[in-house]
């Protein structure tokens, strides 16, 4: 087989491919045995037809599609694999020349393939990156912000007889209607007064309402059956409660942790708090070294991807004909698109390599956010085919942790802040991790959150 690559812009490429009949026949005789085991010819059992025979009653012009359409797909791969190309979205085939439809056995399958690939990014060195962060430094207000979450969690909620206002604990009974029509009910709900996380209206319908009371508002449901359409909502009062918090002394530094005084409580809550800000200034750093390389690399991004990806996103929304919300996802996808190309350059440049523990501890921490027991969370998604993408995700993070680990972060005092602690592993994993890694299908890359673009798909 051979096969030659044309640039056609810097994310698609022209494929031309001549297949000889020799590598092609394994196919056709597969494709013998195949229409031979389907079709019914008297004289004869099924899979013990003879080609000739075969050939008379189906035709060899239907043997070799069948053979070509069983060995396109391996044809096209070999070639992607010959030229190191990183295919994505769905390739577009357009076959030329197909060899042996009148029975000898001569000839080239010629075809040609348009695909869009990942485009060469030329990486900048990690230590001209310079980003700025906040100092660490931990005040008082911080101390007493962390113990005023502390008691939070110790605190009580007592009924009050008055009305309701922000911040106040509530029970309530709802009936939501449409056009008089009741769609839903729900009883005895616990709700935050000001919290937002329910109905629009209701926290200022809520406000001033006594217990025993009913009142009436009007809201856009947000999901459901009925999202996006208006209806009323009635809420019926039947408690109003406040949190009383406990004093914050000796007593509650005992009931509340290992501390026997409030002073060793609070000199604990101040370390908590500055590994708190350390956590969040690795966070910032990370943001501000991706934001740079962004910002400072000229990466295209394949237009028909783009394109496809934002029609898939818009038609699960039913929102194909919203303009301005097109623009705001068109932005979105290229941005994601250029991320992941710009970490899949540096995975790439540093040989990032996944291990089984990393990849167990993303899996675990992923799963806590979906709510999901870990075992759950891993068998869907072996079975919905994500178990690369999830590889693919911690790849990318490893690789923007090696770009930050190069960079010179400052804080805006002057100081240099190393990241050391920030961007390595602990030593445990990575002792674990050294003799086995996990590493994806190099057919297969997937776009970071919230969408993903399918690449390397299939050309047949």
């Amino acid at each position: 087989m051979k096969s030659s690559v044309e640039q056609l812009d810097p994310t698609r490429v022209k494929i031309s491919v001549d297949v000889p009949y020799a590598e092609l026949k394994p196919s056709i005789d597969e494709a013998y045995k195949t229409i031979g085991g389907q079709v019914t010819i008297p004289g004869f059992r099924q899979g013990k037809v003879p080609a000739r025979i075969i050939d008379q009653r189906v035709g060899r012009p239907a043997v070799i599609q069948e053979a070509i359409n069983n060995g396109l797909d391996g044809f096209y791969r070999e070639s992607v694999e010959e030229h190191d190309l990183k295919p994505m979205g769905q390739p577009e085939v357009e076959i030329s020349e197909v060899p042996g439809l009148d029975g000898t056995e001569d000839g080239d399958l010629t075809f040609t393939v348009d695909v869009d690939v990942r485009p060469e990014i030329t990486l900048p060195a990690y230590d001209t990156i310079n980003v700025e962060v906040d100092p660490i430094e931990v005040t008082e207000e911080d101390v007493d912000a962390e113990l005023e979450q502390l008691r939070t969690r110790f605190g009580t909620l007592s009924s009050v007889d008055r009305p309701a206002s922000k911040d106040d604990f509530v029970t309530l009974d709802l009936v939501a209607t449409i056009d008089g029509e009741e769609i839903d009910t729900a009883s005895d709900i616990s709700y935050q007064v000001g919290a937002g996380t329910m109905l629009d209206g209701m926290d200022e319908a809520l406000d001033g309402l006594s217990a025993d009371e009913t009142t009436t508002f009007e809201t856009t449901f947000a999901g459901g059956e009925h999202a996006g359409e208006t209806g009323t909502v009635s809420i019926t009062l039947s408690a109003v409660k406040v949190r009383e918090l406990p004093e914050a002394d000796d007593d509650f530094a005992q009931l509340a942790s290992e501390f026997d005084t409030i002073d060793e409580l609070r000199a604990d809550l101040r370390e908590q708090a500055a590994k708190q800000k350390e956590t969040d200034q690795g966070a910032q750093a990370r943001d501000k070294v991706l934001e740079s390389l962004i910002e400072t690399l000229e990466v295209p991004v394949p237009e028909k991807v783009v394109t496809d990806e934002v029609e898939r996103h818009l038609e699960s929304e039913s929102r194909l004909d919203d303009d301005e919300h097109r623009k705001e996802v068109t932005e979105e996808t290229e941005r994601n698109l250029r991320t992941q190309f710009i970490l899949d350059a540096i995975a790439e440049a540093e040989e990032v390599e996944v291990t089984q523990p990393e990849l167990i501890e993303y899996l675990i921490s992923a799963s806590q956010q979906y709510g999901m027991n870990p075992n759950e969370f891993a068998e869907m998604l072996d079975s919905s085919g994500q178990v690369n993408a999830l590889v693919g995700e911690v790849t990318r993070r490893k690789a923007l942790a090696a770009a930050l680990a190069g960079a010179v972060v400052k804080d805006t005092e002057g100081n240099v802040v190393d990241m050391e602690e920030f961007t390595s592993p602990p030593e445990d994993e990575a002792a674990e991790g050294s003799d086995e890694s996990a590493e994806g299908d190099d057919d297969s890359e997937d776009v970071i959150e919230p969408d993903a673009v399918t690449e390397g798909d299939k050309a047949n």
